[in-house]
């Protein structure tokens, strides 16, 4: 009876162990593909980080080259190696970022290799995650467009849209003096970068990070500390508002 028990319990044990492993997994790789609105202020890195503080850490990697378009990363131009990583890399989530004024001048070319990467991402056992960006700070009204191209190939392919426009819209209606934006008005200041990593850790994860930190950063090879992002004692509160932008939006709380 003993030895049954015994042999009962570890049975159960693996069960568990397995079905965790295929079911929630405690880390998850992720690519990011796309441009410098994914390569400034490190946001993959960012969301690796800041996923640290959920059950899920997110091992993030990119593929990325200013002004970058997804038919140069289909085609492997400009020395981009998207579809090799992809097929290599044993990714389960990959992100496509288009060009951030695709979804308006060229909303047909940036629809067709969406639908492209999504068939070869899930042909090598990832699946499809799309960066939806914000409208650059002068045009505010292109938002609705930006998001109507984005949603309606998700919901065709079947894919996640990562609502990080949309955080940023709310953003500017209930706090206009945060700046998302650098001097530029199109591309992200730390604000914007650390808005958007929360906004991608909750989307894939499920999960909010809490308890947010004044400075994040990583190591290099030789184990010394670099600094990626800091912000100031009086910003916290800043950080804890994204937060709760994250919950409505994500979750819709």
């Amino acid at each position: 009876m003993k030895k049954t028990v015994i042999t009962l319990f570890f049975i159960t044990i693996f069960c568990s162990v397995f079905s965790f492993g295929q079911n929630g997994k405690d880390t998850l790789r992720v690519l990011f593909v796309g441009n410098s609105y994914t390569h400034i202020n490190n946001l993959p890195q960012i969301t690796s980080i800041l996923s640290g503080k959920v059950n899920t850490k997110l091992i993030t990697r990119a593929s990325t080259v200013g002004g970058g378009r997804l038919s140069e990363h289909w085609k492997g131009e400009r020395g981009l190696k998207t579809k090799e990583k992809i097929k290599n890399g044993n990714f389960d989530v990959v992100v496509l970022q288009g060009f951030s004024m695709a979804a308006i001048n060229k909303p047909d070319s940036l629809t067709k290799y969406l639908k492209l990467f999504c068939n070869y991402i899930r042909k090598n056992g990832a699946e499809p995650y799309f960066y939806l960006t914000w409208a650059r700070k002068r045009i505010p009204q292109y938002q609705k467009t930006i998001d109507s191209v984005y949603y309606s190939v998700a919901n065709e392919m079947n894919a996640t849209v990562v609502p990080v426009g949309r955080a940023w819209q709310l953003v500017e209606k209930l706090r206009p003096d945060v700046e998302l934006f650098q001097i530029d008005g199109s591309h992200p200041s730390k604000f914007g970068a650390i808005l958007s990593a929360y906004i991608f850790v909750a989307t894939i994860t499920k999960q909010i990070p809490h308890e947010p930190s004044r400075g994040y950063g990583i190591k290099d090879i030789n184990g010394e500390n670099i600094s990626l992002m800091y912000f100031y004692k009086d910003e916290i509160s800043d950080l804890v508002f994204f937060q709760k932008v994250a919950e409505t939006i994500v979750f819709n709380k």
